[in-house]
C-alpha cells in the first residue's frame, strides 16, 4: 500500500499497517479535528487526528523506527474523542490526558488486538507503553515524532510555514543514540520559533481560545443534561454536533449559533469576557555541535529568549474580549 502525504511524500507501509489503517478506530480520526470546535468559527483550520496519525507513523519510518514502533505511532490518538481536548476542557482536566486515561479500554473493545494478532504481533507489546519507543514519543523539551508532526502539519496547512521550509527541516532531523536531535542550530531555532507559533500564537490565540471555551461549555451542559454521553464522544465530530442540534435545550442551542465564521475576538487583558492558560508546552531540541549533542538554548540566545517568553504567556493565558458573534 502507498501512502501518500503532503509532508513526507510517498511511502510503502507494512501489511500489517495497511490493514490497522483501514480498521474503524483509525477510520473514525477522520471526523475528529486535531484543533477542537476552532473549525467552526474557521473551517480552513481543518486538520484531522487522521492526517495527524498517518503523519507520526510516516515520520517514524521516515527516521528508521520498526514496524512496531510505527503501529505505536499509527495507533496513538485512536482514543481521542470527539473534537479533541475540548473534553479536557469541559471535564477541567487540567492534564490535557482524558484521551490516555481511556486508551486501553478502547483499545481492548476494537478489532486492533485481533489484527494485530493475525500477523503475529501482541498488542501488550507495542501500544500500552509508548516510553517503550524514542522516536514517537519523548517528554518535553524533547522532539519526538508526535510533537513534529503535529506542528509541522498544523502550521504548513495554516499558512504559517512553506514546504520548503518543512523539507530542509526534515533534512536536518537525525537520530542519535534513540533520540531525534537537529544536525544544525538554525534548524534547532527555527523549530523552535515554529513551536511557538503553534503553542502560544495558535492554541492560546484568542478566537481558538474562544471557540473551544465556548464548546467545552456546550459538552459540559449536554452531559450534565443527558443529552450526550461519554460514549458519544467516540463518535465523529459532526456526529456530535447534530446529536447537539437535535437537542431541546436552550442554552446548548444558543452556544452552536454562537460558533460561526463571522465571529469576531481580541485580545484585551484589560476588559475581557474570560480567560484561559493552557498546559506549558516548551521545547528545547537536541543539537549535534562539534560531534556532540546538546540543548540548542545551550548555544542559542534566541532559543532562550523564546522559552522565556514561551512560559510566560503560558502562565499570563490569553484574555478574550468577544466583539460580536
Amino acid at each position: 500500500m502507498l501512502i501518500s502525504d503532503v509532508i513526507y511524500e510517498k511511502f510503502t507501509v507494512a501489511p500489517v499497517l495497511q490493514e490497522l489503517i483501514q480498521s474503524n478506530p483509525v477510520k473514525r480520526l477522520n471526523g475528529v479535528h486535531q484543533g477542537g470546535a476552532i473549525y467552526l468559527v474557521n473551517p480552513e483550520w481543518n486538520v484531522t487526528r487522521y492526517e495527524h496519525s498517518l503523519g507520526v507513523m510516516l515520520l517514524i519510518k521516515k527516521m528508521g523506527g520498526s514496524v512496531e514502533e510505527q503501529i505505536a505511532g499509527l495507533l496513538h490518538d485512536i482514543s481521542h474523542t470527539a473534537f479533541s481536548h475540548v473534553i479536557d476542557y469541559a471535564l477541567e482536566n487540567r492534564h490535557e490526558n482524558y484521551h490516555e486515561e481511556i486508551f486501553e479500554e478502547i483499545l481492548i473493545k476494537s478489532d486492533v488486538p485481533s489484527i494485530l494478532d493475525k500477523f503475529g504481533y501482541d498488542y501488550r507489546d507495542i501500544v500500552l507503553d509508548e516510553s517503550k519507543w524514542s522516536i514517537l514519543e519523548q517528554p518535553a523539551p524533547d522532539l519526538c515524532a508526535d510533537r513534529v508532526d503535529y506542528t509541522l502539519r498544523d502550521m504548513f496547512q495554516y499558512g504559517m510555514i512553506s514546504l520548503d521550509e518543512v523539507k530542509s527541516f526534515l533534512d536536518s532531523l537525525k537520530v542519535v543514540e534513540g533520540k531525534m536531535c537537529l544536525d544544525s542550530i538554525d534548524a534547532a531555532e527555527w523549530f523552535v520559533e515554529t513551536y511557538y507559533k503553534e503553542v502560544i500564537d495558535f492554541f492560546l490565540g484568542p478566537l481558538n481560545i474562544y471557540s473551544n471555551d465556548r464548546f467545552a461549555k456546550i459538552i459540559k451542559r449536554a452531559l450534565e443534561v443527558g443529552v450526550l454521553t461519554l460514549d458519544d464522544l467516540l463518535k465523529q465530530d459532526h456526529e456530535v454536533i447534530e446529536q447537539l442540534q437535535a437537542s431541546q435545550d436552550e442554552y446548548i442551542l444558543k452556544g452552536l449559533g454562537q460558533l460561526n465564521k463571522h465571529v469576531e475576538v481580541e485580545e484585551n487583558e484589560s476588559d475581557y469576557d474570560l480567560h484561559r492558560t493552557n498546559k506549558v508546552r516548551l521545547i528545547d531540541p537536541l543539537v549535534q555541535v562539534n560531534g556532540s549533542v546538546k540543548r540548542v538554548s545551550k548555544v542559542s540566545d534566541g532559543v532562550k529568549a523564546m522559552n522565556q517568553k514561551a512560559y510566560e504567556k503560558s502562565l499570563r493565558g490569553t484574555y478574550v474580549k468577544v466583539k460580536s458573534v
